[in-house]
């Protein structure tokens, strides 16, 4: 498998729109990284649009591409979630959720007629996102002792390293982002601070 340093993905939420005899047709793409973040968002979604009669989606997540899923939510088999996917595919994108809210409009479309309107709302959305390439980074979390607080954030300022969920109490966390090529070498001197722990959260 050739090495990876960048993947494609978008930058922020955005939405766009289909509609076909009656039905709408809205969908919403964003950055996503893991199926538990996947769910916040389609519960997110159902409840702003507690009168919809579907919420369908499909994610892919990973450096490689490697983890993907479509949901029909209710629809005939691969008439929503097929098609929605097959646009994340087709846009060449990894760690986005696409999900495509439908307000039932009276009038059956068929299957074919729900795949093209699934496969629009998405396709619209993609095309009015910025589609951005990221910078790979192996995320680690760290816990460590609230005495080793001030060396521990003078050697991330040191080496320039992105963070993120901190909590400081009597025990610290933070995830930390390190670069793939420097990784090896900045988790060695990590293993100086007596009482740090390291746990992997992936590569993304």
């Amino acid at each position: 498998m050739n090495s990876k340093s960048t993947y494609r993905t978008v930058e922020a939420l955005s939405t766009g729109m289909y509609k076909e005899k009656g039905s709408k047709f809205i969908a919403n793409v964003v950055p996503c990284y893991s199926e538990e973040e996947a769910k916040v968002f389609l519960e997110e979604w159902r409840k702003q649009h507690h009168q919809a009669r579907h919420v369908c989606y499909a994610y892919r997540f990973g450096l490689y591409q490697d983890v993907f899923r479509a949901n029909d939510d209710g629809e005939p088999n691969n008439s929503a979630g097929a098609p929605i996917l097959g646009q994340i595919q087709s846009f060449d994108l990894s760690n986005v959720l696409i999900g495509v809210i439908r307000y039932f409009g009276g009038t059956k479309l068929g299957v074919g007629g729900l795949i093209n309107a699934y496969r629009s709302a998405a396709k619209e959305a993609l095309e009015l996102a910025t589609i951005i390439e990221k910078e790979v980074f192996e995320w680690i979390k760290l816990e460590f002792n609230y005495t080793d607080m001030p060396s521990i954030m003078s050697f991330i300022k040191q080496h320039n390293l992105q963070t993120s969920q901190q909590h400081f109490e009597l025990n610290c966390e933070l995830v930390l982002a390190l670069p793939l090529a420097k990784k090896e070498n900045i988790k060695q001197e990590l293993a100086d601070f007596s009482s740090l722990e390291m746990s992997l959260l992936g590569t993304y």
